[in-house]
């Protein structure tokens, strides 16, 4: 009998273990951070590159290389292109100027920095994420958000891409 269980308990471990390996799951995230000294709102985003690039491919009907060596610099404007028309922040009912700064590859993740400036107090800010969720309405983009040291996340999805959060 205790074999039964123990055998019963290894099987279902596995097919639990190999089901994860089957499915892709497609998140990214985001931190939004106020820094009052600087008066700015500093973006840092995460999202796997080979999802971005299908995004990109499928919106501007052209093979991407964004992440290795084929990468060009018209890619590079498409990413902050497609970033500032899919992300957008309202700070105190006021929209916001998002700039685009850098990006980097860390293994298979994108990490984009931009950031918000001249923001002197922040009542309320609202945030629209609908990164990749045009592509893939399975993409769940988690963002944090930490003004003053009260943090908030905000799952944003294919029903939920706006979110206002108050001070």
């Amino acid at each position: 009998m205790k074999k039964t269980i123990v055998y019963t308990f290894i099987g279902i471990l596995f097919l639990s273990l190999t089901a994860f390996n089957v499915h892709k799951f497609y998140i990214a995230v985001y931190q939004v951070n106020y820094t009052p000294e600087k008066k700015m709102l500093q973006i840092t985003s995460r999202i796997f590159v080979d999802d971005l690039n299908k995004a990109l491919e499928k919106k501007y009907n052209k093979k991407l290389y964004l992440g290795s060596e084929k990468e060009s610099p018209e890619e590079i404007l498409l990413v902050k292109k497609y970033f500032l028309e899919k992300f957008s922040v309202k700070v105190n009912g006021q929209i916001k100027t998002v700039n685009f700064l850098s990006k980097e590859l860390d293994g298979d993740i994108l990490i984009c920095y931009c950031n918000v400036k001249e923001i002197n107090k922040i009542n309320s800010i609202e945030i629209f994420n609908s990164i990749l969720i045009d592509w893939n309405d399975e993409q769940q983009n988690i963002t944090h958000v930490t003004v003053l040291g009260d943090k908030e996340s905000i799952l944003f999805t294919d029903s939920n891409r706006s979110e206002m959060l108050k001070y």
